[in-house]
């Protein structure tokens, strides 16, 4: 039986010598059978911050922790432990759009859809809570029209493209504006949460799959709002607002998941097929450590998962305050001190649309 926060694993703890406040685990349970592989971090190690990755380095995709591991600037410091993150979306063209907000070193590359989210906020301690969009444009004459980012349009809805969807928008008809920055002194690209971007439109484009540059974003329309939006010429001023409920102004980190497990030190309720088990993705906290965990399951001889219900009394009794749920399934990886710690249910790291990643920062006396 696992002790709270202490960790009293029925398998080995293997602690890496170069991080001692980084403490690993995998805690087995032969009767069930039960896998769980539990990285632990000291809240106090100053040296310690997390950071994201996006599936294929600078743009959404899908690929391995592993792999996805390898596109950090190493400037950022060394990668000493990492969990796949949020669910995605399937459809052709966004394959590896995470389902939910995702900001990555200060950059939203992705909007709230409303679902459990996790981050640091601004004094570094991690928040966990369902997270809304207000991003909208504002349009010349003053309408304004709530809008997605980096995501497939449908013929009723604006959506934002910036090049973390890749090299164009991918979309099909409709009318799309190649907005450049309008004040000189204004906020600009990288795209941050809680700001207003005054843009001029560039170009205006009729055929969809506009290219997408550095220094300009594309705002799409579908065809069913062409009309009622009205057309707007070349030098026209459009206004962008990155709003979000709660407010994660600031805030270099999130991403989405959910359901959420354990809050305020209290199992969560839930109805449908959440008894089902499943290899499974975790983070959780409390005053102390931050736990990130991964359930094996799927594999008869060796672990068969674990249900909601039981992920979240499995966080409760880690001594976690706080838990929020990931995408698990195929895509459940724990990487920790240079390689994949758990039993992936498919014989191999399955391809994830981003990853959570704990990096030991530099120190003033390393070379960069």
């Amino acid at each position: 039986m696992l002790q709270a926060a202490g960790i009293a694993p029925g398998a080995a703890n293997t602690p890496s010598p170069q991080d001692p406040s980084v403490f690993y685990t995998n805690d087995v349970d032969p009767k069930t059978p039960m896998s769980a592989h539990i990285i632990r971090i000291d809240r106090s190690a100053a040296d310690l911050r997390f950071c994201t990755t996006f599936g294929k380095g600078d743009a959404l995709g899908m690929d391995t922790v592993s792999e996805q591991l390898k596109t950090l600037p190493p400037q950022l410091g060394q990668v000493v432990a990492a969990i796949n993150g949020d669910f995605y979306h399937k459809i052709k063209e966004y394959e590896g759009r995470p389902r939910d907000v995702q900001i990555r070193r200060g950059e939203v590359l992705s909007s709230p859809s409303g679902h459990t989210s996790f981050w640091m906020d601004t004094r570094g301690q991690p928040q966990m809570s369902n997270v809304w969009s207000r991003f909208r444009a504002v349009w010349p004459d003053g309408k304004t029209t709530p809008m997605g980012l980096n995501e497939y349009r449908t013929n009723n809805a604006v959506v934002l493209y910036t090049t973390a969807v890749g090299i164009s928008t991918r979309t099909r008809g409709g009318v799309e504006y190649v907005l450049e920055r309008a004040a000189a002194n204004g906020p600009w690209l990288p795209l941050r949460i809680g700001q207003v971007y005054e843009a001029r439109v560039r170009q205006v484009r009729k055929a969809g799959n506009t290219p997408l540059g550095q220094e300009t974003m594309v705002l799409s329309i579908g065809p069913k709002l062409v009309p009622s939006l009205g057309a707007w010429p070349a030098g026209a001023t459009v206004k962008l607002i990155t709003e979000t409920v709660p407010d994660l102004s600031g805030v270099d980190v999130a991403m989405g998941g959910g359901p959420a497990l354990v809050q305020d030190g209290k199992l969560m309720q839930w109805k449908g097929l959440v008894h089902v088990r499943h290899p499974r993705t975790a983070i959780g906290w409390n005053n102390d450590y931050i736990f990130l965990v991964v359930v094996d399951g799927r594999q008869l001889e060796v672990s068969l998962g674990m249900t909601l219900p039981e992920l979240a009394q499995y966080m409760l009794q880690l001594g976690c305050q706080q838990a929020m749920n990931l995408d698990g399934g195929g895509s459940a990886t724990l990487w920790a001190f240079g390689s994949v710690k758990n039993s992936p249910s498919e014989g191999e790291e399955r391809p994830a649309c981003n990853a959570l990643v704990l990096l030991r920062k530099k120190s003033d006396s390393q070379p960069k």
